[in-house]
């Protein structure tokens, strides 16, 4: 059975794994874009899930947003991760979103990136947000089914300066 967990130093050998499978690939709600080489002495690695765990409270740099990370993990094995950021910058409001999420390629197909995704809408909830923003890039149908799944409407598409298209969809949040 999965869970979420508050990134956890445990996963280590897990996440190095996992890692390795995504090829260079981003890997979307881990957080690791600028950890990367960082990551893989287990010290590095301790360091980065402190580092992941104390953005809920207070962001990592100017610029960047409170985050809450979980892990989707089940038994001793990370499976994925999710990301909830409380606000939005201008470049999350045009192609982040309040939430970002990766599954790792041999965990797909398993239900875990629409489940995650659903616990998350929770979280807002329990935060009292009236919506969410959640983005893929164009073309990511898998990632497109799971949100309009979680009740997410296409709000429009927008290019970044790489000429990558995003979706942006809202995802209402009901009281609970």
């Amino acid at each position: 059975m999965p869970r979420l967990v508050a990134p956890d130093a445990r996963f280590h050998g897990s996440f190095i794994d996992s890692h390795s499978e995504w090829a260079g690939a981003m890997q979307d709600g881990t957080g690791l874009h600028d950890a990367a080489d960082d990551i893989l002495p287990a010290d590095g690695f301790a360091r980065w899930v402190d580092s992941l765990n104390a953005q809920e409270h207070t962001p990592r740099t100017p610029g960047h947003v409170t985050c809450t990370y979980r892990w989707i993990v089940e038994d001793d094995t990370y499976l994925g991760a999710i990301s909830f950021r409380h606000d939005l910058t201008d470049y999350l409001e045009n192609f982040g979103g309040h939430i970002g999420y990766g599954v790792r390629p041999s965990a797909r197909r398993r239900g875990l990136a629409n489940w995650a995704l659903g616990q998350t809408i929770e979280l807002a909830r329990e935060r009292a947000y009236p919506r969410v923003l959640v983005c893929c890039v164009d073309g990511n149908e898998a990632s497109a089914r799971t949100i309009v799944g979680q009740g997410g409407v296409l709000d429009d598409m927008r290019t970044d300066s790489r000429g990558v298209v995003f979706r942006r969809y809202w995802i209402p949040v009901t009281p609970a």
